[in-house]
């Protein structure tokens, strides 16, 4: 069975994504299951969507009662399910963030939150950060720090300039009056797994209002209780103009959105949409999502649990460690060397993991993680890392 689900997908897929030798059929809460039946500490977490969990029952029904009532609902019609997620969501979000606009993914809540301060604005310049990444959509990729993404794809949307994260005097020097908005992540997950300090944040709110810009703070890997808040702009205790959201927004069905303050203007029927943008399906499953994370209290169980998390994975005693560093359930391990053999081996000891980079270990598992999983999880680190 195995040879024969590899050969089609090999077969029929894209190519342009990385495989791993592994088929994945099945999952509940923080563990996956093979096509051979082996378990593994899922702690890729489908790259941080799955901060619930796999197979939560409840958004399963969810789904399975929306699908049988309406799928697809586009929002040139008012919605019953659509209103009560959003009205759900904005009680969740950073204080004045009172509206949201809905789509399919982070990298569209980018494009959103690109296009609606050029629009609020009137400005052309988006300043982002030194080994940000917000997406492959082109003016997401625009964003995007990392050369090996963006240069096959040049000439990519004029306008955008990158100065060094938690630097707040360079990020002073670029903002002028020709900037729309600064964009930046709360945490730089993808670059590295960099938390912002409180003292950063908190400066490009004031250095975005002193030049009548806007600020863009990138949660789509952040939000949804992943860094012990539900958003992590909260760990600093401000709000951006824009907020894009993703990955953790719908329990694992497809969605993104942009949290919105009053300070964005300009936002006219016609100025951008989605067709499946807010679709009942996903609304649904939003709900019953954030209804779970409420219950289970995930924001504390990610701040709990990635405190203890990150305080066994500094006890381990491996020269290739550089530094332990992270947010909550967002958690790098810097090496001294490249990560990927040690990514092979730890799937091999039943662990899966990410990489930040070339050279950082990531961790994202469900806040539903247990403290039994996350011990197996630093000794097989452990046993990897000292080989």
């Amino acid at each position: 069975m195995t040879h024969s689900i590899r050969e089609i997908e090999q077969r029929f897929t894209s190519g342009v994504y990385p495989k791993r030798d592994l088929t994945l059929v099945r999952g509940k809460d923080a563990t996956v299951w093979d096509d051979e039946g082996r378990a593994y500490v899922d702690c890729v977490g489908g790259q941080g969507v799955s901060t619930l969990g796999h197979a939560n029952e409840a958004v399963a029904r969810a789904i399975a009662e929306q699908a049988l009532k309406l799928i697809s609902c586009p929002e040139i019609f008012y919605n019953d399910t659509r209103a009560q997620f959003e009205a759900l969501l904005i009680s969740i979000l950073p204080a004045g963030l009172e509206r949201v606009y809905l789509c399919n993914s982070g990298a569209e809540a980018v494009e959103a939150a690109i296009k609606f301060a050029r629009l609020s604005t009137g400005r052309p310049n988006i300043v982002a950060t030194v080994r940000a990444f917000h997406g492959r959509t082109l003016g997401a990729l625009s964003a995007t720090y990392e050369p090996k993404y963006r240069e096959p794809f040049q000439p990519l949307v004029p306008g955008f300039s990158h100065v060094p994260y938690n630097n707040i005097e360079a990020l002073a020097a670029a903002v002028n009056d020709q900037t729309a908005a600064v964009l930046i992540e709360a945490v730089q997950g993808e670059g590295g797994v960099h938390p912002g300090t409180p003292e950063y944040l908190r400066a490009a709110r004031e250095i975005t209002e002193q030049h009548g810009a806007l600020l863009i703070v990138d949660e789509v890997q952040t939000g949804f209780a992943r860094t012990g808040r539900w958003f992590a702009v909260e760990h600093s205790g401000i709000a951006p103009d824009l907020m894009p959201m993703g990955k953790a927004i719908a329990g694992g069905v497809p969605m993104g959105g942009v949290g919105i303050r009053p300070t964005v203007k300009n936002l006219a029927p016609g100025v951008h949409g989605s067709t499946f943008g807010g679709n009942p399906l996903a609304c649904a499953a939003g709900i019953a999502s954030i209804h779970e994370m409420k219950r289970l209290d995930l924001p504390r169980q990610a701040a709990e649990k990635g405190a203890y998390f990150k305080e066994r994975l500094e006890e381990v005693n491996a020269p290739v460690i550089r530094e332990v560093r992270g947010a909550g359930l967002l958690i790098g391990v810097e090496l001294k060397t490249k990560v990927a053999p040690y990514l092979r081996a730890l799937q091999a000891e039943g662990v899966l993991a990410l990489p930040a980079g070339l050279n950082v270990l990531r961790f994202l598992p469900p806040a539903v993680i247990t403290y039994e999983q996350i011990d197996f999880v630093v000794e097989k680190t452990a046993k990897v890392l000292a080989a």
